[in-house]
């Protein structure tokens, strides 16, 4: 779906109308509708995986989102029943048969400007924000939320009550990623732009965000955030909640107290199952 001219046009006029502070109405509705349209079809993402595995921020991307919340106004908005109050620019998706994607009744939306592949099932209630990324059989389960620019790849399982959380600004901002045939947990929250590698395994209540260190008891290592703040589990992790004991305090010591972490318990191999490893690993 990459079409490098039609992202290059985009790309000039989003410059071009972040210099200018009263653009027509009509040119914010040509411009919105033709960036709205990219985003879902895939042709333009607000990240995107190079050829050598590492993942690149389209900045330019971010900041024609925030363009439409700039020069968009609020205004009432009928969706099915009921009635919402939203920048005119960013309306919710009005889906059709073909598009083979699957919403379940129930209070589930996505909004215009994500791109929800064919094969993607949406338990409601859900919501996918503005920018985000869904790949083809990827399951988006009930009261789970994917924030704005995040990446979800294929085949993925985002559990009930999971937060993906979003980045907009700054437009240099890593969104939170999540490779292919991952699994991500119930109640699991993954922010500030976390890198899940394929095949990872989060497991329920983990919480995740660059400024938190994982523990690897596999290979004993401690995973930090690298320089430009990026958080990546690697590909295969099972990763479950744990705690730490707060060695530095006397006080903590005398109550056995401890602070929450994310723990990397085994990594998956070829042949195991998300759920049949993860149930292996917190026996």
């Amino acid at each position: 779906m990459n079409d490098p001219k039609a992202a290059d046009a985009l790309r000039n006029r989003v410059e071009a109308l972040a210099h200018n502070s009263t653009p027509s109405d009509d040119a914010i509705a040509e411009f919105a509708e033709s960036l709205l349209d990219a985003l879902e079809r895939g042709i333009i993402r607000a990240a995107e995986l190079t050829d050598d595995g590492s993942w690149r921020v389209n900045e330019w991307v971010k900041r024609g989102i925030l363009l439409l919340f700039r020069f968009g106004r609020v205004v009432a908005t009928d969706f099915f029943g009921e009635r919402f109050f939203d920048k005119h620019t960013v309306p919710p998706q009005r889906l059709t048969l073909d598009r083979g994607i699957r919403i379940v009744p129930g209070g589930s939306a996505i909004r215009r400007g994500a791109y929800v592949a064919p094969g993607v099932i949406c338990m409601p209630p859900m919501y996918i924000n503005i920018g985000a990324y869904i790949g083809e059989g990827t399951m988006v389960d009930s009261h789970a939320l994917v924030g704005s620019c995040a990446q979800i790849g294929a085949r993925v399982h985002v559990s009930a009550g999971a937060q993906i959380g979003g980045v907009l600004e700054p437009s240099s901002a890593r969104p939170v990623i999540v490779e292919d045939d991952a699994f991500i947990g119930g109640n699991v929250g993954i922010f500030e732009g976390v890198l899940v590698r394929s095949r990872a395994v989060i497991g329920a209540g983990v919480q995740l965000t660059a400024s938190i260190p994982v523990f690897d008891l596999v290979r004993e290592r401690l995973i930090r955030a690298d320089a430009e703040g990026c958080l990546e589990i690697p590909a295969g992790a099972v990763v479950v909640a744990g705690t730490r004991m707060l060695a530095d305090s006397s006080f903590a010591r005398e109550h056995g107290l401890g602070l929450a972490c994310a723990l990397i318990v085994k990594y998956r191999d070829d042949r195991t199952d998300a759920r049949t490893v993860l149930e292996s690993a917190l026996r």
